[in-house]
């Protein structure tokens, strides 16, 4: 784990146990930290309290002062670190903790605050409403292809803090959500990566101009780094000089790219432009040209992304359960030319608008979830629409429809929640049903 010294002899409150909390309490002890910590399921809201403490790890049970942070002073810790899934427009530890005059961090942060300590390395930081994951993963594949030490984390695959410190040379590459740069203070990225901003997590913010806001910080943390832009966001951002436009998948510093017929797993115009962003970002790291292209062609793709389940009688089932909004489903209908749209949820606009261009790829659509009525009602004039409810009746319609040359397509354009606990466990569920036909 990343451990520091700059650490030791401190007080600090851990606010939440999921992953990225427990990651946060056990490199803060081991760096000779005391940590207080709490999470609402240690004792439920019912009173009856739960299993959980009892399935944290024994080391972490005794090095930890476990403390109900809801009702306790803040004022002795040195630093507040919360999840970046705590809401602080609305949660009361937020206004507790300004109140109580302490800072309110989160995990990105305490890396940052660690690397000092670190062997030299840099650090790409890659945020956008839309392809940040695919984007991550993408730069970590070409720089394992290159031979560069990786390390890829935030928003992505294990906490960063629960990683093992790069060797000399090496490069973290991190997923950063808006929630996790609020959270941030001094992470000064060698090449930060802003690929676009659309109405998005609105709930947590008064407004788009205040959710972009976040999202530029990303920027205004750097002292001299690289600024990599897939479209002009905020002209005061950063520094000119330091300012890089990846907006054109053709030609990048005089050289052609795009060649999508051999990346097969970044079909569409949206991974044109999440592929554009990773060659941009390598090129500023020095990778060579034949190591970025070798990456590109066997990149494997990121699960509940555009993912390929199965091929049955000529019919594709495509997994795209991570496109939580219209602006992410859009392009998974442009990539192909026959769909049975499968879509719905916890709609987030009362609108398809960004996906509407695309309506003429579509063969026919299949409701599901609490947008099922609402969908229906949007598409009906542009193509047949069967109100499906449940997923797994959407898939067993759709395959039924569906001829050779079709692609049933999962890409819901809503949020999960309102039927599983996140994109994952539909995809899931996704796979399950396919796998039934």
């Amino acid at each position: 784990m990343i451990k520091a010294a700059a650490f030791s002899g401190k007080h600090y409150a851990v606010y939440g146990l999921a992953r990225s909390g427990l990651a946060t309490a056990e490199a803060l002890l081991a760096s000779g930290a005391k940590v207080t910590a709490w999470d609402d399921r240690l004792f439920p809201g019912d009173g009856r309290g739960s299993g959980f403490l009892d399935s944290l790890d024994p080391g972490l049970r005794r090095g930890t002062e476990i403390l109900d942070l809801n009702t306790a002073a803040l004022s002795q810790f040195e630093s507040l670190v919360v999840s970046p899934g705590v809401p602080l427009n609305r949660h009361p530890i937020a206004r507790r903790a300004r109140d109580a005059g302490i800072e309110i961090i989160g995990d990105i942060e305490l890396f940052a605050r660690a690397r000092p300590e670190l062997p030299p390395h840099k650090v790409v930081g890659i945020t956008g409403t839309n392809g940040k994951s695919t984007t991550t993963a993408l730069v970590h594949h070409i720089l394992q292809t290159a031979g560069i030490p990786t390390a890829m984390g935030g928003n992505i695959g294990l906490p960063i803090l629960a990683q093992e410190p790069l060797p000399e040379g090496g490069v973290y590459v991190l997923e950063l959500s808006s929630y996790q740069l609020d959270l941030t203070q001094s992470l000064d990225c060698d090449v930060a990566v802003l690929l676009n901003i659309t109405p998005d997590h609105l709930d947590r913010y008064e407004s788009f101009e205040a959710y972009a806001a976040s999202k530029v910080r990303l920027f205004r943390m750097q002292r001299t780094g690289i600024a990599v832009e897939t479209q002009v966001i905020d002209s005061e951002a950063h520094d000119w000089r330091r300012r890089k436009f990846a907006d054109n998948p053709e030609v990048i510093r005089g050289e052609r790219w795009l060649d999508q017929s051999n990346w097969p797993a970044l079909q569409g115009p949206h991974n044109a432009q999440n592929a554009t962003a990773a060659i941009a970002v390598c090129i500023e790291l020095g990778v060579a040209g034949e190591a970025i292209r070798c990456a590109l062609r066997t990149y494997p793709g990121l699960p509940h992304r555009m993912e390929r389940v199965r091929t049955k009688d000529g019919v594709a089932f495509v997994n795209d359960s991570k496109a939580t909004n219209a602006t992410a489903a859009a392009p998974a209908l442009a990539a192909f030319e026959s769909i049975r749209w499968i879509c719905g949820g916890r709609a987030k606009s009362d609108n398809l608008d960004e996906c509407e261009p695309h309506f003429g790829h579509v063969r026919s659509a299949y409701t599901i979830g609490e947008a099922a009525e609402l969908f229906e009602r949007l598409l009906a004039p542009h193509m047949p629409v069967k109100n499906c409810r449940e997923l797994g009746e959407a898939v067993r319609a759709a395959a039924h429809d569906a001829q050779s040359g079709d692609t049933v397509l999962l890409s819901p354009a809503c949020a999960s929640l309102d039927q599983f606990r996140d994109f994952e466990e539909r995809g899931e569920a996704f796979r399950e049903a396919v796998g039934a036909l």
